[in-house]
């Protein structure tokens, strides 16, 4: 079965980051995977978006980040989120659900 690529809505992608993150440190391609897999492979998340959203969040201070043995051999930067980001997640989430009900109730009318 194949699966049209879904493009993210402008500001989705630093929300399903910091969820990600949520879960415990992960390093940039573990974040992709678990996005692409927890989305039944809706969601595609690549490089050349992720790795500016993970520097973007650090640089608000919403993850941080530290360099690790990846398991598989080389080093990998992993990723965590601050308690600034916990609290962000949680109004940003808030709004999003907000907003997805209101699309909604458009929809079903």
């Amino acid at each position: 079965m194949t699966f049209k690529k879904t493009e993210l809505l402008q500001g989705t992608l630093d929300l399903l980051v910091l969820k990600t993150v949520a879960h415990g440190p992960i390093h940039g391609y573990g974040i992709a995977q678990r996005i692409l897999v927890t989305s039944k492979e809706t969601l595609h998340v690549q490089q050349g978006s992720l790795y500016p959203a993970l520097h973007r969040l650090e640089r608000k201070g919403l993850v941080t980040s530290e360099w690790r043995e990846s398991g598989n051999g080389p080093m990998a930067k992993f990723y965590s989120l601050t308690p600034a980001g916990r609290k962000h997640l949680q109004d940003e989430a808030a709004q999003w659900r907000r907003y997805a009900g209101a699309v909604a109730l458009v929809l079903e009318s």
